[in-house]
């Protein structure tokens, strides 16, 4: 039997103008592959933008120098050995762009470009900050928390819970002026997807954080673009699609005031160089249910939108100026005046607005703050206040020295003004990440430290605390008035015995046993002199004395 020979045709007896056809053919195949997969913005201030070119030029030529390796000398390859230079020069000409641009945004170069990013207010803590009189304006629960009380909302929706799974990553938001958590359901990866990219996604979860309660809502119409999904669904691809030059930043899940979906997305532009100082100047919001799209200047943004500036490039751009006003050589020498950020931050509603929170320490202590700035993560705002006081790992510290015997862990804390102090506020948790006490401790003197099963408990002991120590109780919001006793009774709310006084005109207050335990000895008929703050169910603050 005579075997059969298959003949491979060499490179070089393919014909040369079909090699390099195919050759350019490759190239456009590989570069529009890159594109769709690596997402780049066609933007000269953006890194992806040279990084892709210089993968497309290196491919287009490999991919020619390859088809004319072998070839003879004709007009077509040399036309192509010409375009070869011009691809050659081409990259040297944006390695150049490159190292230029770089040089002329780094810090060496432009530091005091770089502090004059941001305006800093000084302001007066005990006039500006509102007073606090019930946690109702903090989000206190850390996303960890939030996911489990998250998951709770989903655990009998046996049909959500086997196809979706729920974001990691939750938005703080100011929802009809409360605090809340929203987070949305993503698919359970590519095979999810397939089975249930028609359906499109259901819902998102809404967490409480001052309840620590979660709600699970469902969509009219499904959202059809997410981060989880494939394809012409995946959300950055579409905003890609839409939007080729502009440069991503942050891009977080919100609620409007009728509940309806979107996903806010903020583009940056360098403002120092042709790198440097990436800051937010466009908000992109996106309809992940129709696939719309509105692009609006920063001081344009529909004032329902909560993040427009991340947390990070918040405390990012505060560092840049705290360091960076006298000078390179002082932020790394001198460090006259010098002071940065703590590497963490709460957040505070404020006028309907979300702000962040975080302690100003020197960079030679940081053992102390010096102040603390909040900042509209809406507007971009910056407020700085002068409160010197103990750092906020020391105030966590000593919250949870108050139950050390329980193992409880505190969370970052906020700031708020109660009766004229500046004072952390907080949440101390278990080990499974359930909210157990709040915790208020004093910021210019941390050995001042209440905890409490609830709100009012709290506040209560904390006030007691700072009148004991000699403090300034001074609160707009408390009147001190005799009454006489109509009604008592004793009731429980969330593990706390909790006693609701009558007065002889129908009001109403409301006294913690724990932070008072002389409250148990009011009867019917006493004549009680009491402080309590201007609410319909007030909460009472003090029991100064009774005639019976």
């Amino acid at each position: 039997m005579k075997e059969k020979i298959i003949d491979i045709t060499p490179l070089d007896k393919v014909n040369p103008k079909v090699r390099l056809v195919l050759a350019q053919v490759v190239s456009i195949v590989v570069a529009a592959i890159l594109y769709y997969i690596a997402l780049p913005a066609m933007n000269l201030q953006s890194g992806g933008f040279y990084t892709y070119w210089f993968l497309v030029l290196g491919v287009f030529y490999l991919n020619n120098f390859f088809a004319t390796m072998t070839m003879p000398v004709t007009k077509q390859s040399g036309a192509i050995k010409k375009i070869q230079r011009v691809v050659v020069v081409v990259a040297i000409l944006m390695v150049v762009v490159v190292l230029g641009g770089a040089l002329c945004s780094a810090t060496f170069f432009r530091a005091r470009a770089f502090s004059n990013i941001i305006s800093v207010r000084e302001a007066v803590f005990e006039e500006e900050m509102p007073e606090t009189t019930s946690v109702n304006n903090i989000a206190l629960m850390d996303s960890e928390s939030a996911r489990i009380i998250g998951n709770r909302a989903l655990g009998n929706l046996s049909e959500v819970v086997s196809q979706y799974t729920l974001s990691t990553q939750y938005t703080q938001i100011n929802y009809k002026n409360a605090p809340k958590k929203v987070a949305v359901l993503e698919y359970d990866g590519f095979f999810k997807w397939v089975n249930n990219n028609q359906n499109g996604i259901p819902g998102y979860v809404c967490v409480d954080p001052v309840a620590n309660t979660a709600t699970y809502n469902v969509l009219s119409t499904p959202m059809t673009y997410a981060e989880s999904a494939y394809f012409g669904e995946n959300l950055h691809r579409k905003l890609r699609f839409e939007y080729p030059t502009k440069i991503f930043g942050s891009c977080y899940f919100e609620i409007d005031d009728e509940g309806n979906p979107y996903y806010i997305v903020s583009c940056l532009q360098s403002t120092v160089g042709l790198f440097g100082a990436k800051d937010v100047k466009e908000v992109i919001l996106f309809n992940p249910c129709d696939g719309s799209s509105v692009l609006y200047a920063v001081d344009q943004v529909p004032s329902w939108v909560d993040i427009v500036f991340s947390g990070d490039l918040a405390t990012q751009k505060y560092n840049w100026y705290g360091t960076l006003s006298g000078g390179f050589w002082n932020s790394l020498i001198g460090n006259k005046n010098c002071k940065i950020a703590t590497d963490d931050y709460g957040y505070i509603v404020i006028d309907d607005d979300v702000w962040y929170f975080t302690g100003v320490t020197s960079v030679t202590s940081d053992k102390s703050n010096i102040g603390f700035i909040i900042t509209n993560a809406r507007t971009g705002e910056y407020r700085f206040y002068p409160v010197v006081g103990a750092e906020e790992y020391s105030a966590m510290s000593a919250a949870q020295g108050e139950v050390q015997e329980k193992g409880y862990v505190a969370s970052f804390p906020s700031l708020v003004n109660i009766a004229g102090n500046a004072t952390y506020i907080m949440v101390l948790k278990d080990s499974g990440g359930l909210v157990k006490l709040y915790a208020l401790v004093n910021v210019e003197n941390y050995g001042i430290v209440a905890t409490g099963a609830t709100q009012a408990e709290v506040i209560t002991a904390y006030k007691k605390l700072l009148k004991a120590n000699g403090e300034d109780v001074v609160s707009d919001d408390l009147k001190t008035e005799k009454i006489t006793v109509s009604d008592v009774r004793l009731v429980t709310l969330d593990g706390a015995p909790i006693i609701y006084i009558t007065d002889e005109n129908g009001n109403v207050y409301k006294g913690v046993l724990s932070a008072d335990e002389s409250l148990i000895l009011i009867r019917v008929g006493d004549s009680i002199t009491v402080t309590f703050d201007n609410t319909e169910i007030a909460d009472l603050y003090e029991l100064e004395s009774w005639q019976r």
